[in-house]
């Protein structure tokens, strides 16, 4: 394989990646250039050896990339978004329904949501302390 397969694959996977935004295809473009490169500097180097650059390009990438985003995190201006149960953390609420071994129900706004907490009778008072999963933790008021 020729260099300029790779940086044309590589440039190909770039613009699918500005198509559909997801940061997948950008570090498979970014290992395809990469492997161009090398195939550019070493033009008698075997395709099999290519391929295997290619795939370790394309691992080196997507672990060099997760420990970026891990170390910056997005900065947003709606932290729970898409994590509704973290809304609730902190509000009061009155049981519907009791909770029985650890476990009862509640009315917020307009979902009925899972309790989990000590035992308590309809109508108490509780405070949402946690989520887990669709469950919210909570404990006596």
């Amino acid at each position: 394989m020729e260099f300029w397969h790779w940086l044309s694959l590589g440039g190909l996977l770039v613009a699918v990646e500005i198509l559909a935004p997801g940061v997948y295809f950008l570090w498979l473009g970014i290992a395809a250039i990469l492997t161009g490169g090398v195939a550019w500097l070493w033009p008698d180097l075997h395709w099999q050896i290519q391929v295997l650059l290619f795939a370790l390009f394309c691992v080196g990438d997507v672990v060099l990339s997760r420990r970026w985003m891990r170390a910056r995190p997005a900065v947003t201006d709606q932290p729970h978004l898409n994590r509704r149960g973290e809304h609730y953390v902190g509000r009061l609420l009155t049981l519907d329904q009791p909770i029985v071994d650890g476990v009862g129900r509640a009315h917020v706004e307009d979902t009925m949501w899972r309790i989990a907490g000590p035992d308590l009778p309809a109508g108490s008072r509780v405070r949402v302390i946690g989520v887990e999963g669709a469950t919210l933790r909570v404990e006596r008021a």
